[in-house]
């Protein structure tokens, strides 16, 4: 557990600061080329957009589901060799999981990175990620359990997944939304005092 936990606080960390560098890119050439703004303008809008669906429908859209499905194909043949590792696989295997734990495509994970995006340094987008890994790493470890209790208190597991995702929608929403107008307050401010 130890390992697929460090793995995934690593993974959130670098995606964090990815993240908040390209957004903080695009600001930045958008204030140096003004035909980059409306592309900025429109990430925000359709990750706002994606934030309402979620919220609205309570699932995520057909096409977000199928991201990362493996596709049917022909049975996997035995002619790879076998190369032996100084760590063991109980130890890679979990790891590997937490590295790749950042492609679930997860409506709070998302949100998580766009709140990460906000940030004004790759540093700084790091942390916002590193500290969303480090919380939700109580839920990982202790969710099985409240899953079971909550849904045994008479919500049944759908609508608990649909509070899930409702909720998540309502975060991404509200990160846009906090980076469309706080980019709005500030070419007001701007105008005001040019």
């Amino acid at each position: 557990m130890a390992a697929f936990l460090v793995a995934r606080l690593l993974s959130y960390s670098l995606a964090g600061g990815v993240a908040a560098a390209s957004v903080g890119m695009l600001a930045t050439l958008g204030h140096v080329s003004p035909a980059l703004r409306p592309l900025w303008t429109l990430l925000h809008l359709g990750a706002m957009g994606l934030g309402l669906y979620l919220l609205w429908q309570g699932r995520q859209p057909q096409w977000l589901e199928r991201l990362g499905r493996a596709t049917a194909g022909p049975a996997p043949t035995n002619s790879w060799q076998v190369v032996a590792s100084p760590l063991p696989a109980a130890v890679l295997r979990p790891a590997a999981a937490g590295a790749l734990w950042l492609a679930w495509p997860c409506g709070l994970l998302q949100s998580a990175l766009m709140v990460a995006a906000l940030a004004n340094q790759p540093a700084a987008g790091a942390a916002v990620m590193g500290g969303f890994a480090l919380t939700s790493s109580l839920g990982l470890a202790l969710g099985p359990a409240l899953w079971l209790r909550f849904t045994r208190a008479g919500r049944s597991s759908q609508s608990a997944q649909q509070a899930a995702v409702r909720l998540a929608g309502l975060l991404l929403a509200l990160a846009s939304l906090f980076a469309l107008s706080h980019h709005l307050i500030r070419q007001v401010v701007d105008f005001c005092l040019s």
